[in-house]
C-alpha cells in the first residue's frame, strides 16, 4: 500500500471528476490520502471530503500563500478545529519567497503560529517551504528549542543544507513528482541522503505530475510513479519502498487509523526486501571465494 499525504482533492481540478480519480488510486494501491487545507476559511469543503471517504483525512491550516488574509486566525482556532477525527495534521503553512503572495512577515507570523498548533496538539505540522531556506530553518530551530513538535517538509524542492537541518531536528522530509524530472538529479542526490525511516511521498495533485505525465494535472495514484522513482534513487525494491514510506506515514501521522491487514503487508514486504539484498551481498563474497581458489 502507497500513501498520498498531500493532494488537494477539493481543488476544482480533481472536483469535477473526484469519483474517477479516487476509482484510480484505489486501484493503483493508494490506501490512503489526505487532503490538505489551504485556508481556514474554506476548512469546511476539505472537510467534507475526508468525511465522505473512509480512507481521506485532512489537516487544517493556511498555505503561505494566503497568510496575510488570515492573520487574524488565532493558535486556539486551529486547536479546535483539529479536534475533529479526520483532521491528522496541521497547515499547510510555511514560506514561500518565489511568488510572495503575501508578506514575508505575514507569512513567519502565520508559520510560527501553525508550529504552536502543532505542539499543542501533537498533529504533524505539513511545511511549505519555497526559497527560503535559511528563513525556514532558523524558524524551525529557534521553535523547536521552545518545545519539541512534529513536522515534515512537503515537496521537497530545496537545498542539502535545509535537509541537514530539518533531520536534524527529527522532521521527515516528502518528495514529489518533481523528483523524476530530467533535471532533477540535485534533488534525487539529496533524497538518496534522507534516512529511508523519515521519507515520505506524495503527489501535491493537482499539481507537479511526475513523468511520464508532466505537464498534466496531477492525480493521487500517479504516486507510483514517483514512489518508483525514489525506490530506485535507495537502490531497493517498490514494495519496499511502499511498505517504508507507509510505516513513516503512521509514525508521523499517529492519529491516521491503520488498515487491517496494513502491519502484515509491511512485515512481508520488509521480509522479502532483506532477503533481496542479503542475497546480492553474499553472491560477489561467493565469486570471491571461488576466485581465490
Amino acid at each position: 500500500m502507497l500513501v498520498d499525504h498531500h493532494c488537494h482533492l477539493d481543488f476544482e481540478q480533481l472536483a469535477q471528476d473526484r469519483v474517477e480519480v479516487l476509482a484510480r488510486a484505489r486501484d493503483a494501491g493508494v490506501g490512503i490520502m489526505v487532503t490538505i487545507s489551504t485556508l481556514v476559511s474554506k476548512f469546511p469543503d476539505v472537510l467534507a471530503v475526508a468525511e465522505a471517504h473512509d480512507n481521506i483525512y485532512c489537516s487544517v491550516g493556511t498555505h503561505p500563500h494566503n497568510a496575510d488574509s488570515e492573520l487574524d486566525v488565532p493558535v486556539s482556532k486551529l486547536v479546535e478545529l483539529a479536534a475533529h477525527p479526520k483532521v491528522v495534521a496541521i497547515g499547510e503553512a510555511g514560506l514561500d519567497y518565489f511568488y510572495q503572495k503575501s508578506s514575508r512577515e505575514g507569512q513567519a507570523l502565520g508559520f510560527r503560529n501553525h508550529i504552536a498548533a502543532a505542539r499543542e496538539t501533537g498533529l504533524p505540522l505539513v511545511i511549505h517551504a519555497r526559497d527560503a531556506d535559511e528563513d525556514t530553518a532558523a524558524i524551525l530551530e529557534d521553535e523547536m528549542a521552545k518545545g519539541a513538535f512534529k513536522a515534515v517538509l512537503h515537496c521537497f524542492t530545496a537545498g542539502p543544507d535545509l535537509a541537514r537541518r530539518a533531520l536534524a531536528l527529527g522532521l521527515y522530509v516528502s518528495f514529489s513528482g518533481v523528483i523524476t524530472f530530467k533535471k532533477s538529479d540535485e534533488l534525487r542526490a539529496i533524497a538518496a541522503d534522507v534516512p529511508l525511516d523519515r521519507l515520505l511521498v506524495e503527489t501535491d495533485a493537482p499539481y507537479l505530475a511526475p513523468m511520464p505525465y508532466r505537464g498534466k494535472r496531477n492525480e493521487p495514484s500517479y504516486v507510483v510513479h514517483t514512489a518508483a522513482k525514489l525506490a530506485e534513487v535507495k537502490g531497493i525494491t517498490a514494495d519496499a519502498l511502499a511498505a517504508a514510506t507507509t510505516r513513516n506515514f503512521f509514525a508521523l501521522y499517529s492519529k491516521t487509523p491503520k488498515p487491517a491487514g496494513w502491519a502484515d503487508h509491511t512485515a512481508s514486504a520488509t521480509s522479502r526486501d532483506a532477503a533481496a539484498q542479503s542475497q546480492v551481498t553474499q553472491t560477489p563474497a561467493r565469486q570471491s571465494q571461488a576466485e581465490t581458489q
